[in-house]
């Protein structure tokens, strides 16, 4: 009987130890920014102008996050998917909001995309810059793109069908978003080492923003992307997909696309491949059925969603190998 409690007692110690150095367990900034998918220079925003998130500091400075920091920034990232503003967020978790909260109400992305329309308008690269870094500093990047870039990218169009805008002003924003995003995309890429998907336009389709955004995004997610851009015949994606081991295609696509090509070419593609293929973009849903009939898998205009269904697909892919 001793020698049991002695054993237990033991445990029983151990075990308190144990989450005696969890709960004071230190990370570096780099480390948070992985496992939450929030950079850092975002994290040090929310904690400079909402001191959302007070991290302790080295003797030279450096930031040191608890697991309750951790917890507090997947807390607010949840809240901001549910479509509040990083304001709201502060006022909501902080007791007392302190005076340094800036002052932003409910139509903060309205706000974001009337500034950015009004510097296009004017072609001032500067502060459409200024609003863009300012957007991007404050928000993940899926969340900035579904809420602020795709309707801006919309709005631009329809400004131009209506002959309220200029091509000019398209291209001019369309210029910098791009210059923006690759650069971006770029630098990120060689640090992943996620699963590796292979993202193009399917044939016909020349318009690139929508793949490069959501490209963008997942690799935010830690995804390793091939990016193959617009117009991209089929055919050669058997290739690709042997050469780099990519673990998924992903396809885009606007409404004006036939759908009788689109399964044609995904038919001939799902046939030669053994990974999943996903199509993404309008086509997805004015084309649903001939997806589906050729093996492919739809996605969905809600950018978080769509990487959720890769993900339960190549964790599928996995078990059934």
């Amino acid at each position: 009987m001793y020698n049991i409690c002695t054993s237990t007692r033991e445990i029983i110690n151990n075990m308190q130890q144990m989450m005696q150095q969890n709960s004071t367990e230190k990370f570096p900034i780099r480390t948070v920014s992985e496992i939450t998918g929030v950079n850092a220079v975002t994290l040090r925003a929310w904690e400079r102008r909402y001191g959302l998130i007070k991290p302790l500091r080295t003797p030279k400075g450096h930031r040191l996050y608890s697991r309750s920091d951790i917890r507090l920034v997947e807390e607010i990232l949840g809240r901001l998917s549910q479509g509040m503003s990083i304001s709201q967020v502060a006022k909501d978790i902080l007791e007392n909001a302190p005076a340094a909260i800036v002052d932003e109400d409910s139509n903060t992305w309205d706000h974001y995309a009337e500034k950015m329309i009004a510097a296009t308008v004017s072609y001032d690269e500067q502060q459409l810059d200024l609003v863009y870094n300012d957007a991007m500093s404050l928000y993940p990047i899926d969340i900035v793109t579904s809420r602020l870039l795709l309707p801006l990218l919309r709005e631009l169009g329809n400004r131009w069908a209506k002959k309220t805008g200029s091509v000019a002003e398209e291209h001019f924003f369309s210029m910098y978003l791009r210059n923006k995003l690759g650069a971006r995309f770029h630098h990120q890429n060689l640090t992943n080492q996620g699963p590796k998907l292979i993202m193009a336009c399917l044939p016909g389709e020349h318009h690139e923003f929508g793949i490069l955004l959501f490209a963008l995004t997942a690799h935010s997610k830690g995804y390793r992307i091939i990016l193959l851009g617009t117009d991209l015949p089929v055919s050669e994606l058997k290739q690709v997909s042997n050469t780099t081991q990519s673990e998924g295609i992903v396809l885009a696509g606007s409404a004006a696309l036939s759908c009788q090509s689109i399964y044609e070419n995904l038919e001939s593609l799902c046939r030669s491949v053994s990974i999943p293929v996903f199509i993404g973009g309008d086509v997805s849903y004015s084309c649903r059925e001939d997806i589906t009939n050729a093996n492919a898998i739809p996605l969905t205009h809600d950018l978080a969603a769509s990487l959720t269904i890769i993900s339960d697909r190549l964790q599928k892919s996995k078990l059934n190998t």
